[in-house]
């Protein structure tokens, strides 16, 4: 199942039509309220968001999915017609999937949803244990908690996804576009800023413990000794 919240009825129903057409079911919903009495019936497995809805807006309703255990990890792709790098980078950042700027074209958004929905996947399978651990970090996905040498680390969300798949690739080199790709789940074009600033976040965060991100110059970072 996947929930649509768009207000316009013709995006919506377009968005919809395509989607069955791609044998997914799809609800559609005019607004946050909506959204959240349906999600206390039903958990999807993608909620596609516009950003300008009447009451709350979209943003406010990401930060609430992400800081409700239920609904924390549901993928949540943003299409919405606010189009600026500052835009994409916001929507990201507070915890968005992956982010559709308008007017877009069908086959894009379906593509884009096969990808995102196979990325979730092949990362929830790629470890079979609620919980990940290397050298004095630990993550314990059910509850989201992190620690670092026993102490509990408050992340953001992304940090904590980009943790995670730091982790998933332990002694691997990734690249930042690579980063980019798998954590934001978007093409990135521009100066790789957006990844540096969250590694240098997340080594001070997890103090002592930071230190196990390493930079591979020219290439990205690494996970390890």
């Amino acid at each position: 199942m996947i929930y649509i919240v768009e207000d316009d009825e013709n995006i919506r129903e377009m968005e919809g039509y395509a989607l069955k057409n791609s044998g997914y079911e799809v609800r559609g919903f005019s607004c946050g309220s909506e959204l959240e009495a349906a999600l206390d019936e039903l958990l999807p497995r993608l909620i596609l968001l516009d950003i300008m809805l009447p009451g709350e807006d979209g943003l406010a309703l990401l930060q609430k999915l992400r800081k409700n255990e239920r609904t924390a990890r549901i993928p949540i792709m943003m299409v919405t017609a606010k189009t600026t790098e500052l835009d994409k980078v916001r929507g990201l950042d507070m915890g968005a999937d992956d982010y559709l700027a308008k007017p877009f074209g069908i086959m894009e958004l379906v593509s884009r949803v096969k990808a995102l929905l196979r990325r979730v996947i092949d990362v929830n399978d790629s470890h079979d244990s609620d919980i990940l651990e290397y050298s004095g970090i630990r993550m314990e996905h059910s509850s989201r908690r992190v620690t670092a040498a026993g102490s509990d680390i408050e992340l953001t969300y992304k940090e904590y996804e980009l943790l995670k798949f730091l982790l998933l690739n332990v002694n691997t080199v990734v690249s930042r576009d690579r980063i980019l790709s798998e954590v934001w789940g978007y093409e990135y074009e521009g100066e790789s800023r957006t990844v540096d600033m969250h590694i240098k976040t997340l080594r001070r965060k997890l103090g002592d413990a930071g230190s196990l991100i390493k930079t591979v110059r020219s290439v990205g970072y690494k996970m390890g000794e």
